[in-house]
């Protein structure tokens, strides 16, 4: 249901409290004085059938009895009253309930799912169970068990943990730091993460989310709403129980790579969230994101009065891959002429531990002017020979003056080392973002670092697929059914060649042998070439071959093949007597000394779903533990990312008598991997094991795969929707060339750019409602790169020369029940026919994703779209607020729109 009524819950005029209790130490009585301490203005009333009043406050015995519907009720009543509770709250019409209690169990037949049942038919949302509560500083709202309201401020704050919630409410109290709201989710039978992230992306109070989690429920929801957040503002995460105790033993080698904290991290990456480890660096980002706005670059110009933390400073960046400013002979001239002699002549720049207000000032109005720097790190440690205070005052002032003269606000970190008065109220009071030590100093300038260069990478346009892009998808599917029908849960290696001899993924070729002879016999041919084979045993009970001595490399002979085939069926029978033995397969050895060993396979996360798995590989390759995991579906791009996260990454380079490897060819295995995880779902499991690279291309020497059935109608397993192929189609074009009409993908960039020539710039008005002068990245970037399970753009495409010849795109809201549409059609074309079929495309993709309603604006002078909606069925409406513009509607739900959008 995701913001459905969420506005009830941080923006009430009204509230009641249902469990309101006048004894001391109770929930509800807690509850109710933290709602009258913090002042909230609406309205309040109480529901308790055992008091007429509480605290001067009149009670009702029941909901029935309410004067009016309140926007939210608040429950801290016994567990067994709450789903009755919400029950008469949705028949009532209350649109938003906060249950604090805690205590209702969890799955079926529990008091939490019974709760959840009485609230959906009424589309009743509900936030909680066992939840802290919700904070609202703005409208003195503390509808919670915390100990204190925050102040009002532009951090969101979204937490599983009531404690967790608590304590930062806590710290950041003592900190100067506000909220736009606090949100503790609690068992989250309704509201969950999605929700709340759609939300506050939207919220124009709030600036930056922090998140604690604990786990994720519905992934395809989290990572829509997550990344639709992450690229509108920073999104901060921390998640614990990152070392589980005890892990489930691992029929793959990626399986055992893929640990579930890996699998969320790579998530919280794909998404754009800002991850970090423990609540310390959590408080050390609330504290840089709630003074600073992210900004460009990451080049650090340090000033301190001692040398020593100012090396410990540049240390800690350099860990965290921050880059320190260099000084211009210029800059250094300037300084030198307001600083004594002995300064540091560099950045850092100690001036020295007799430095007063004076000279603090002096050096950072300097280094604030400073183009060569992007931020700057001002640090003291306490002397006898100068007051903190002053220099803090110094600071302030110099910053102060900064922001009034500039619009561009280059932040400033501060460190007064051990202060815990005048200077941290100095500071404080101004805003200033300040730390305890260098180290949290310098993580909290990483993380607007980071956040902006996720932020890029989200808008960042991936390369094209090389055109050897080949699949095949309905023989690696035959395989698959086939295997399945069989009761089959490994592929053999003739089906696994097969598989991604599908998809062009080179892997050495097998030969299934039943004894020593037929090995022999399928040998020959490497023979006669000069060329060596290795024998494998074939068994769906042996997975890990060489633990049972079950692979044998470099074989020169025919005798050799008979005598080392029989020794291995001899061994596998004697070691696992109850283990179906099938044979041993026959390959050639493959030798390419300059090779590197990687593995690329595919796990089943339980809450993710596939994942990519990428490292070094070979015999020791959970020993080397050297991977990166990422969320299929990868593009080039993305496939480039996962190598270079890897210490594999750097050994693919040249070096010494090696030449580089094809990187683009492993890069598109990945690609091809991830390809085949989307059109083949019954996929689970895959090991490329080694994957040889080198200069010459990849070949995969050895792979596992395993399979299994998957749901009946499930579209994907996909935590993030994969490029729905499957919406292809062709269309017949002008003179005898077919158009095709697909959805549109992240590299279409420079499609885009050629077709936006082709419009005039009063068509290019007309869409857009202003002129258009200049298509940068990032607009281009904003209609390419688009989420698939929000949103849909077709383009149309001449099959002959590849142009682009129109477009539309849809784009729902984030409850899913209306989609807003625009069309551009290239101004030689206008009058064919193709505005028509590329509306009609989307009325059709709108209704069969179960919208509702289809809007969009159109501009009044803009009479032949107008025309086409009337024949198409929307209705007209004229904008109130604008007489320059019409909004136009299609109702889905309608018979008539139906009848004439088939038409």
């Amino acid at each position: 249901m995701s913001t459905y009524r969420l506005q009830s819950l941080f923006a009430p005029r009204s509230l009641a409290l249902a469990g309101a209790s006048p004894r001391d130490l109770s929930l509800g009585r807690i509850v109710l004085r933290n709602i009258r301490e913090g002042g909230f203005k609406g309205r309040l009333q109480l529901v308790n059938p055992r008091h007429a009043e509480i605290d001067g406050v009149p009670s009702v015995a029941g909901l029935d009895r309410l004067d009016g519907l309140p926007d939210m009720l608040v429950i801290t009543a016994p567990p067994g009253e709450v789903p009755g509770l919400v029950a008469q709250a949705g028949a009532r019409g209350i649109p938003a309930a906060v249950i604090i209690t805690s205590g209702l169990g969890h799955g079926p037949g529990s008091l939490a799912e019974a709760t959840a049942q009485a609230a959906r038919p009424h589309g009743l949302r509900v936030l909680g169970p066992n939840c802290l509560g919700v904070l609202v500083p703005s409208l003195a709202l503390n509808a919670s068990f915390a100990t204190r309201m925050p102040k009002v401020g532009d951090l969101a704050l979204i937490s599983q943990s009531g404690a967790i919630a608590s304590s930062l409410v806590e710290w950041a109290g003592s900190r100067s730091i506000g909220f736009s709201a606090v949100a503790s989710m609690g068992d989250a039978v309704d509201v969950d993460f999605g929700d709340l992230l759609d939300y506050f992306a939207l919220d124009r109070k709030t600036r930056a989310i922090l998140m604690y989690v604990e786990s994720i429920t519905d992934v395809r929801k989290f990572m829509s709403a997550a990344r639709a957040a992450a690229r509108v503002k920073p999104v901060i995460v921390v998640k614990s129980g990152r070392h589980p105790l005890a892990a489930q033993a691992a029929a793959t080698h990626t399986g055992a790579l893929a640990g579930a904290d890996a699998v969320y991290d790579a998530a919280f990456r794909r998404a754009g969230l800002l991850r970090v480890l423990d609540l310390d660096e959590l408080f050390a980002a609330a504290e840089t994101l709630g003074h600073l706005s992210p900004f460009e670059g990451k080049r650090l110009a340090i000033l301190t009065n001692g040398g020593g933390i100012g090396v410990l400073a540049v240390d800690r960046l350099v860990d965290f891959g921050g880059t320190l400013a260099t000084l211009s002979e210029k800059r250094i001239a300037e300084l030198d002429a307001v600083l004594p002699k002995s300064w540091s002549h560099g950045n850092p720049v100690d001036i020295i531990g007799d430095a007063d207000a004076r000279r603090y000032r002096a050096a950072l109005e300097q280094l604030v002017a400073d183009r060569d720097n992007d931020a700057v790190l001002v640090m003291n440690c306490p002397t006898g020979l100068a007051s903190p205070a002053e220099s803090a005052a110094a600071v302030v002032e110099v910053i102060q003056r900064e922001r009034a003269r500039s619009m561009t606000r280059k932040p400033v970190l501060c460190v007064w080392v051990g202060d815990r008065g005048e200077a941290t109220r100095i500071f404080d009071a101004a805003g200033i973002p300040h730390y305890d030590s260098e180290t949290e100093a310098i993580r909290g300038f990483m993380h607007l670092v980071r956040y902006r260069e996720a932020n890029d990478s989200l808008m960042e346009t991936p390369p094209s697929v090389p055109t050897q892009f080949v699949s095949d998808t309905e023989t690696a599917r035959e395989v698959v059914t086939r295997a399945l029908a069989a009761g089959k849960t490994w592929l053999d290696p003739m089906e696994i060649e097969t598989l991604l001899g599908a998809y062009g993924i080179p892997i050495a070729p097998s030969h299934l042998a039943r004894n020593g002879f037929e090995a022999a016999r399928a040998a020959r041919p490497y023979f006669a070439k000069g060329q060596a084979v290795v024998l494998k045993i074939l068994s769906p009970d042996i997975v890990h071959k060489s633990e049972i001595d079950g692979v044998r490399l470099n074989i020169l002979n025919e005798e050799a093949v008979r005598r080392e085939a029989d020794d291995i069926l001899t061994r596998a029978r004697r070691t696992h007597p109850q283990a179906r033995l099938i044979g041993v397969t026959v390959h050639p050895m493959v030798v390419r000394p300059k090779a590197r060993e990687l593995i690329v396979g595919t796990t089943d996360d339980p809450v993710f779903g596939p994942v990519v798995v990428f490292g070094r590989g070979g015999m020791a390759v959970e020993v080397l533990n050297d991977k990166a995991l990422a969320l299929p579906p990868l593009d080039m791009k993305l496939a480039r990312d996962l190598i270079d996260r890897t210490g594999a990454g750097p050994l693919l380079g040249a070096y010494r008598n090696v030449p580089p490897a094809d990187r683009q060819a492993i890069e598109l295995v990945l690609v091809k991997v991830s390809q085949l995880l989307a059109d083949v779902p019954e996929v689970r499991e895959m090991d490329l094991n080694p994957v040889l690279a080198d200069d010459s291309g990849v070949i995969a020497v050895d792979a596992r795969v395993t399979i299994a059935p998957v749901a009946a109608g499930a579209r994907t397993r996909f935590a993030v929707r994969p490029y729905p192929k499957e919406l292809e189609t062709h269309v017949p074009g002008w003179d005898g060339h077919p158009v095709l009409l697909r959805p549109v993908r992240p590299e279409d960039e420079n499609l885009y750019l050629d077709f936006f020539r082709h419009v005039s710039e009063n068509d290019l008005r007309l869409r857009f409602f202003a002129p258009v002068k200049e298509f940068s990245h990032t607009f281009i970037a904003r209609m390419t790169q688009i989420d698939y399970a929000r949103a849909m753009a077709f383009v149309a495409i001449e099959e002959r020369t590849g142009e682009m010849l129109g477009g539309v795109r849809i784009h729902s809201d984030a409850n899913y029940q209306k989609g807003e549409y625009a069309v551009l059609v290239r101004s030689d074309l206008k009058g064919r026919g193709l505005g028509w079929i590329l509306m009609q495309r989307m009325i059709d993709y709108a209704r069969a994703e179960g919208l509702a309603e289809v809007e969009g604006q159109v501009l009044r002078d803009n009479t032949t779209m107008l025309r086409m909606c009337t024949d198409l069925g929307f209705r007209i409406e004229h904008d109130p607020e604008d007489p320059g513009l019409c909004k136009v509607v299609l109702d889905l739900t309608a018979a008539g729109a139906v009848a004439s959008a088939a038409e």
